[in-house]
């Protein structure tokens, strides 16, 4: 749907901004910058940037793509649901589920389930494929994620994911004895140029990030540690526990090929997550218990240090 627009009052605002504000669009600043990213708004006959800013006389022209059918099934799978209100469920994924539909994965996905749970009562933001979905973590890690049932409370969380504001809180076992109590891992991210699958440390065309660890217990060949994000790649505590020669266990794309305890995937769990609830404007914090996997392991590894 083609959309022509002359601009008659403004004082210089932004171009998302102010088309934020044409009541008669209603269109989200988010989903105007990623129309603007995709080249479907032009001011005067020109591509523009998010920030570019407008003046009277302005012809601006919108071409918004017809609303989408989703064409992701809603499916029947259970969900370990740590809490829900009308914005927004917190679920506890379990490992070997996908978080949203892709290439080979268009069925048993956390995003099929939580259509199925939540009807149509989903944030549109992310489009057909991630209803709903604000961050994700990988297949084979556990833990909590948010999901929103409404624009207003993607915004919000969004907006908190990209101040850093939120807590988020891992677990890991990695490979050998850490030294020190604690530490910083600060190295940029990008997509590996030699592996598109994979991220890699990239000083030059990577973007900051930065995760805190402690140790919590020792078990000579392993440590459990705490994961603070502060920022949230993808893959970003497998690459940095990697870089400094702790991959963690089970993780068989960074870390070594073969893992003494058969697992399946990384041993990494998303055990904490804090934010400011998108309407009562209160700090919320959610916590979850280990998996069970991660709870025997951690047996067989207090029996393997006790010499039993």
């Amino acid at each position: 749907m083609i959309t022509e627009i002359t601009v008659e009052d403004t004082s210089g605002q932004r171009l998302d901004q102010y088309l934020s504000k044409r009541t008669e669009l209603g269109l989200s600043r988010t989903y105007l910058g990623r129309l603007i990213k995709e080249q479907e708004i032009l001011v005067n006959g020109k591509t523009a940037k998010a920030s570019t800013r407008v003046k009277i006389g302005d012809q601006i022209r919108l071409d918004i793509p017809e609303p989408e059918t989703l064409d992701v099934e809603p499916e029947n799978i259970p969900l370990d649901i740590v809490y829900e209100d009308a914005d927004l469920l917190i679920v506890n994924k379990p490992k070997g589920m996908v978080v949203h539909p892709a290439a080979g994965h268009y069925t048993g996905t956390l995003v099929n389930a939580v259509m199925y749970h939540c009807g149509r009562e989903l944030s549109s933001i992310n489009g057909v494929l991630r209803p709903g979905i604000v961050h994700r973590i990988d297949k084979n890690t556990t833990g909590l994620l948010v999901v929103c049932k409404n624009d207003h409370a993607h915004q919000s969380l969004a907006a908190q994911l990209k101040a850093h504001t939120i807590t988020r809180k891992y677990a890991a076992i990695v490979v050998g004895n850490i030294r020190e109590d604690e530490g910083t891992v600060d190295a940029p991210l990008a997509r590996s140029r030699t592996d598109r699958k994979k991220q890699a440390i990239d000083e030059l065309n990577g973007r900051r990030a930065v995760t805190h660890y402690r140790v919590l217990e020792r078990f000579g060949e392993y440590t459990l540690i705490e994961c603070v994000l502060e920022t949230g790649r993808t893959h970003q505590i497998r690459v940095h526990m990697a870089s400094i020669k702790h991959p963690v266990l089970g993780d068989d794309v960074y870390g070594p090929k073969s893992c003494p305890f058969h697992l399946e995937g990384q041993c990494l769990h998303a055990k904490t997550l804090g934010f400011i609830h998108p309407s009562t404007g209160q700090y919320v914090e959610f916590d979850s218990d280990y998996p069970e996997y991660f709870t025997k392991l951690l047996v067989k590894l207090r029996e393997r240090r006790a010499g039993k």
